[in-house]
This record gives C-alpha cells, structure tokens and sequence, in this order.
C-alpha cells in the first residue's frame, strides 16, 4: 500500500527534521471518519465503541472485546477483573513500560519480575517458574517489540498453578506464533490465556489517539470488565442484586446498580471511530513494518559490535520496534540524534525505578538478563510512512558511524 505524500512530509516535518522512532499514519479516511462523529448526535457511550470493539475481536478471533481509554487501563481493569488484590503476586518482565507492573501495584497485590530470554527480549517461561510462590495469581507475559511470548510453556505453567494469564500484546496486535502441533495462533485471540490486552496509542501499528482494549472468551471476564470500566455499573437485569429498591424501580429504564468499584475508563467515539477507519488498513501498516524492518537486517548485518534483532522459527510477529543490541550504545545514539535520526532506547528496567527500589527493595543485579539488554538496546525509527529514502537515511547513519573508527573511539565533535 503507498501512502500519501503528506503523511510522508508530516512523519518528518512535524518534528523539525527529525525522523520519529514512531509515529502515527493519519489519511483523509481518518479525519473523515472522525469528522463524521463530530457531526453526529454522540460524541460518546454510542454504537461506534461497539463498532470499534467488534472490528478487532473479529480480527484477532476472540469471542468479546471491551474499550477502555488507553492500554493501562485495560490493564488495571483485566487485573482486577481476576480478583488481584493485596497479599497476592503478579508477575511480570522488567523489560516492559511500566504499566504492566503498575497494575498489578494498583490492586495492592505485589509487582514480581522475572527476567527475559537473551533473544527475544520477552520474559523467560523458565524464569516464571522459579519466581512462583503461593502468593502468585497471575502473569502478565509481555510480546516485547511485537515479538510473541512462548504462550504454550507460559500457559501450562500456570494452569498447573491455577493462575491468570493475561497478555499484555501493547506491542504485538497482528503477531502470530505457531503451537507445537503447527497450528498458527493468534496474538488477542486468547487461545492461551484469560485475557489480551491492547494499546491504541500514537505510535502503535493502529491507534485511536489514546485507547485500549481488552480481549477474552470468557464471559463472566468480559462482564466484570465491562462494569469495571464504567463506575462499576451495569444495566444488565441478570446482573442485579436488587437491595433497597422495589422490583417495581427494577423495571424502570433509568435503573442501574453499582455492584463493583469501577471507574471512568470509557472510551469515546470520537477516538473509536478513529481506531475503525484505522483497522481497515491494519494489513498495510503491518507489512510495510516488516519490510523496514527485513531491509534493516538485511543492511545492517556484519557491523562489529551490533547484533540483530531475531525472528524465532515459530514466530510471525508484526513489529512494532526494531531493535539492536550495540557495544557502544551510547555514543551511536548521540551521533544518530545530531544527524536528523530520532532513534530511542526502551526499556530502562522497571525494578530499577526510584519507586520500585524503595517500595520493594530491588537493586542491581536482580535480574541480569533485563539489564545487559538495557546497558546495549537501540531502538530505531519504524512506522509505516517512512520513505525508502528515510530507513535509508538511518542505516547510511549507522553505517558511518562504525566506518570511522575515530568517531567510534574518540571524540563526536
């Protein structure tokens, strides 16, 4: 698919010059659409939430979907939906944003890492099991970078256990992976857990601006969410309880119980009609990832010190970071940066954070695998409307860096 000029000029105009690590594909079907709710009677809590939740569902192959205001939301909500709360574990990776383990936090259940594969950059299956204690009820395995976690070994562990799994796939809407039967699944079409959980944010491959999702085939999950998203209410009468009022006021059109302690995590559908128009290019944005991402490695290898990123035999991911692992991190950052190339390094280790050092003790050295992979990542710019004279900007940078070896060594003045 090609994309417009304008979304090409914008991808680097808008930021002086600057070519993003990640940035949203805005088309006139898109202002359009919203334009259109704009228009309309609703502006919010209208049948295009549902339009919004019914198109992705469908596309990942789960049975419900429920909207929430971004990504860690829907993670507070699919927490609490599983009944976290204070004296239980949810275990996580240290190599997420911190969202993931906030959530857990948010419950007053305590946040436990375990540390990622040397590869993938995903949490490590065997890791969770030697950080399992009675206190766990659920693991939030992270599809770093758009790459799947091992969901088979991840969910026999924990239904060996009796815990939650639920994905935190902010990264990894349109990834597949392949079972040990070779049968192709899924990222959100919760074959291997409770509940998936999306981000709509700018720079994802689809975004509604701000926004989330969660994903599941449980009913009763689906349900709780639901309540949970919207004050804790529901207007179902199969979920009414009924106390203190007249089954005559049950009966009434206004009537709603409160039956949870929810919040205001709606999403509206002025965002949602943005996230409709955007899923119907969901193909485009993911194969154009792809091959920047391909060209990356295919241009990029046999640099000294630099190693790839990797793409596991049973793994079809739809890439949402491309990212190497450098000796000298820092100094080719500075040097990409001074030359128009907006590249990142993602994520500093969550149990490294001031507050998770001081609420739970953690330090250096806790989980090592996480922090040689922080101490090397560089992540460089990938969206769909990147140029092929764009990525090749970025790798003529990269490459110029490390074919003068005084700039590698000496000073970058």
């Amino acid at each position: 698919m090609a994309f417009n000029r304008r979304a090409q000029r914008d991808a680097r105009g808008a930021q002086g010059g600057v070519i993003p690590y990640g940035r949203q594909s805005i088309d006139s079907g898109d202002i359009g659409a919203v334009v259109d709710v704009l228009r309309s009677a609703a502006l919010t809590q209208g049948k295009k939430v549902e339009e919004f939740e019914e198109a992705v569902a469908g596309y990942c192959g789960a049975r419900f979907a429920i909207a929430v205001s971004n990504g860690t939301a829907a993670l507070h909500v699919a927490a609490l939906a599983c009944g976290l709360k204070q004296g239980d574990e949810g275990m996580t990776s240290p190599n997420t944003f911190l969202a993931s383990a906030n959530s857990i936090a948010y419950c007053g259940a305590k946040p436990v890492f375990a540390d990622i594969e040397p590869d993938t950059f995903c949490i490590d299956p065997a890791q969770i099991e030697k950080k399992m204690t009675r206190a766990a009820k659920a693991v939030i395995p992270v599809h770093f970078a758009g790459h799947p976690c091992d969901m088979e070994a991840i969910w026999k562990s924990a239904r060996e256990r009796g815990l939650y799994v639920i994905e935190d796939a902010a990264h990894a809407i349109g990834s597949r992976w392949k079972d040990r039967d070779g049968a192709w699944r899924t990222v959100g079409s919760c074959t291997h857990s409770h509940m998936t959980v999306l981000s709509f944010h700018p720079v994802k491959t689809v975004t509604s601006g701000e926004g989330g999702m969660i994903l599941t085939n449980d009913e009763a999950l689906y349900k709780a969410c639901r309540r949970l998203r919207s004050h804790g209410m529901t207007r179902d009468p199969e979920e009414f309880e009924g106390t203190a009022f007249s089954s005559q006021e049950l009966l009434m059109p206004w009537y709603y119980e409160m039956t949870s302690l929810g919040f205001n995590y709606r999403l509206t559908d002025i965002q949602s009609a943005l996230g409709i128009s955007q899923m119907k290019r969901i193909g485009a944005f993911i194969s154009r990832r792809r091959e920047i991402w391909k060209r990356y490695n295919g241009e990029l290898s046999g640099l000294p010190g630099v190693t790839l990123p990797v793409e596991k035999e049973w793994a079809d991911p739809a890439w949402h970071l491309y990212v190497l692992r450098v000796e000298q991190r820092d100094r080719l950052f500075r040097y990409l940066r001074d030359r128009g190339v907006g590249c990142h390094a993602m994520y500093m280790p969550v149990h490294l954070q001031p507050w998770y050092r001081r609420t739970y003790g953690h330090q250096r050295g806790d989980f090592p695998v996480a922090e040689e992979y922080f101490s090397k990542c560089l992540v460089l710019p990938l969206f769909p409307a990147m140029t092929d004279e764009m990525s090749g900007q970025v790798i003529s940078a990269v490459k110029g860096f490390y074919e003068d070896g005084e700039l590698r060594c000496g000073n970058l003045e």
